[in-house]
């Protein structure tokens, strides 16, 4: 398809609610129509920011509760004014929205931050508590190092942050928790981070009541590198966690946890990274996307170009393992055919945790460009959707979610223009909800660029199978020697 048919939002905006905006797209016949929902907005003036911009988001859903949180008021140096939450707590039908208390000089009450970035959503269903993990930015880069916010009426408040560390120079943290009431971890959760100031240095640290308070940092056995860790837990209490090297562009290690967060695995690798780099400086990279169905099995996703002629374009690859150390070849999801010159980037996996194996069920949501040629000018920045029904075996066709969008529509950053280093996806009674960020033409110096969800996607069967990898063991000898060490605030 041409950039000059890729449909556009339409001017018509209905209020839905005091909070939600639904916005209908104009899509070719090919595609399904899909209902836009804005969740939340950029209602900042410090002039440290970009306004009106939201960056980075992630959800999570348990029951027919949905939490999101994001980026709110982006610096182009790093970080943001604040992050902003979203909540459903029927399903997706109705939502509710805040800023977080006490984490910046922004925030209400105003905490001692001068930013606040990388948000990461979770729940704890044996302390009936949802924790929003994020990284502080603090003036002088001295301490807190990563600080969780909590809410234990169904997110719809949230407490002044709690510090899980208080070493400077951390990046890319995230958090997960053990929902499994016969795991004899139960109600633990875990913080994973890397320390930009020791060459990215992976750390772990783990609650056992709720968030309140958290152990000793650690690292993995090996004292391993890496960035973009995210990590799960299997039925048995087992932690899991896929992250890049320290570099974040040449393979994907992986590590463990047996015993409850007291000690940690060393890193093994699992896969090479071919990436290409996408175009118009655009802020991307083949950071995981990783999920975990009902039976343990986990999903891992990035943007790779291994099956692109010359490396030219970057599918969305995804590979499986069934306990965390034996891994399937990777395979290509078939959103366009090879050779057609469509990017794809900055995955976004959803795994509905009712279904498992061959029957499991997933959604993914990724950025795209009609053309991988093109430039800050020309670059054309759509969101597609595609899904599974069999565990990945096969996948449908790609829907449109919204663009196409200008890249100076977009807040520039130190390391290009920005909609998030990542974006994320839940399931919720069967139907997939993303979250994504989506701008529109600035009105001089002032953005419109917020935070939007669809409105319930299927997850429908699909033909489309895509390639996949000889089946060959990762071998150590060829992993590609690294480079210097990666930041991403």
């Amino acid at each position: 398809m041409s950039i000059a048919s890729r449909p556009r939002v339409s001017a018509r905006i209905a209020l839905a609610g005091a909070v939600a905006l639904a916005v209908t797209l104009h899509v070719p016949s090919h595609v399904q129509a899909v209902s836009l929902i804005q969740l939340s907005s950029d209602p900042y003036t410090n002039p440290q920011s970009m306004h009106a911009t939201q960056v980075e988001p992630d959800n999570f859903a348990y029951g027919s509760t949905i939490v999101t949180a994001v980026q709110t008021g982006r610096i182009a140096t790093g970080g943001a004014s604040n992050i902003s939450w979203a909540t459903s707590t029927n399903g997706g039908t109705t939502w509710s929205h805040g800023y977080l208390p006490g984490t910046t000089v922004y925030s209400t009450p105003p905490g001692t931050l001068s930013a606040v970035s990388d948000p990461s959503v979770a729940y704890d269903a044996a302390h009936h508590t949802w924790i929003i993990a994020s990284l502080p930015l603090p003036a002088g880069n001295t301490g807190p190092g990563v600080i969780v916010n909590r809410s234990t009426d169904g997110g719809l408040t949230w407490s002044n942050p709690v510090i899980v560390t208080n070493q400077a120079g951390t990046d890319k943290s995230w958090i997960v928790c053990d929902n499994t009431a016969s795991s004899p971890f139960y109600g633990h959760c875990y913080v994973e981070w890397d320390n930009n100031s020791q060459g990215n240095v992976i750390y772990m640290s783990t609650s056992t009541d709720g968030g309140q308070t958290w152990g000793a940092a650690r690292t993995t056995a090996n004292r391993a590198t890496g960035i973009g860790g995210q990590p799960l837990v299997r039925p048995d209490g087992t932690v899991v966690v896929p992250i890049d090297d320290a570099s974040g562009s040449l393979y994907i290690n992986v590590f463990r946890s047996l015993d409850g967060g007291t000690t940690w695995t060393a890193t093994t690798p699992i896969a090479r990274i071919f990436r290409h780099l996408d175009a118009g400086y655009l802020r991307s990279g083949p950071l995981p996307s990783a999920e975990i169905d009902a039976a343990g099995t986990i999903y891992l996703t990035w943007e790779d170009c291994r099956f692109e002629a010359n490396c030219s374009a970057n599918d969305i690859v995804i590979k499986s393992s069934a306990d965390g150390v034996t891994w399937w070849p990777a395979r290509r999801i078939p959103i366009d055919p090879i050779g057609s010159g469509v990017d794809h980037f900055l995955p976004g996996l959803a795994v509905d945790h009712s279904t498992a194996g061959s029957s499991a069920h997933l959604g993914l949501v990724y950025y795209s460009y009609p053309q991988s040629s093109c430039t800050v000018l020309t670059c054309r920045l759509d969101v597609g959707y595609v899904s599974s029904t069999n565990g990945g075996a096969t996948w449908s066709a790609p829907t449109q979610l919204a663009g196409p969008m200008a890249l100076p529509w977009l807040p520039p950053t130190t390391s290009g223009f920005m909609v998030g280093d990542y974006m994320s996806a839940a399931v919720v009674n069967g139907a997939v909800y993303p979250v994504f960020c989506l701008a529109h033409a600035r009105s001089g110096s002032v953005f419109d660029e917020a935070l939007y969800t669809a409105s319930g996607l299927a997850i429908s069967g699909g033909t489309l199978s895509g390639n996949s990898e000889q089946p060959v063991p990762f071998a150590t000898s060829d992993r590609p020697l690294p480079v210097g060490p990666a930041t991403a605030n």
